[in-house]
């Protein structure tokens, strides 16, 4: 299957940016100056995936969703809607996770034709929510690695604040003030600096 693989237009000039800001972050862009931000442009795609993603390791969710479309194929609806509830179980997924992504595909129909491009961030995080087993976080995942948006900072994502404790206090928590506090510097190019975050602490880049 031949898929559009899109890149943020903005990618070099952020990392440009980020890194005159912020020697820490600079040093870190150099180290893995190979990373990208790819969209397929598909909000359907991201949005199970990200389900899949939930509250588990990158490596293992590479493992389900290695499973999951091996069973399913190419990851439509109709194909999800039509594949055997114990065949997805047994890919990995749990209970509630596979009844979210029934559920989603169940729905899809009234959310495909949005308009999601014309929306604020806000928008497209309000609308995704009203679906079961959405919330913020992976409403946030969309706006990242579909939609592309340049400023999202997925203050509930475990491996960003990671990376972040990681790279500026020697792997100590930081409270959620000081990780805003510090995100201010990378005003407007947050998503940026968030993806070069999730390379410090994962040798697999993260995909949605």
């Amino acid at each position: 299957m031949n898929v559009l693989r899109d890149s943020p237009p903005y990618w070099e000039l952020a990392k440009k940016e980020l890194s005159s800001n912020d020697k820490t972050l600079a040093d870190i862009i150099e180290k893995y100056d190979d990373l990208e931000l790819i969209s397929r442009g598909d909000i359907f795609f991201t949005l199970i995936r990200s389900i899949i993603g939930q509250q588990i390791s990158v490596k293992a969710a590479s493992t389900v969703w290695s499973k999951f479309t091996k069973e399913v194929g190419d990851i439509k609806p109709e194909n999800i809607l039509s594949t055997d509830i114990e065949k997805m179980r047994e890919c990995g997924l749990s209970k509630r996770k596979t009844e979210y992504i029934l559920g989603i595909s169940e729905s899809w129909s009234e959310y495909k034709n949005h308009d999601w491009n014309n929306m604020s961030d806000q928008e497209v995080i309000e609308e995704l929510i009203k679906l079961r087993g959405v919330g913020k976080w992976t409403a946030e995942m969309i706006l990242i690695f579909t939609l592309l948006r340049p400023d999202i900072f997925p203050i509930g994502d475990i491996g960003m604040i990671r990376g972040i404790e990681k790279s500026y206090n020697s792997g100590v928590k930081m409270s959620i003030e000081d990780l805003y506090a510090l995100s201010e510097n990378w005003k407007p190019w947050r998503t940026v600096a968030c993806c070069f975050m999730w390379r410090t602490v994962d040798p697999e880049p993260v995909e949605y």
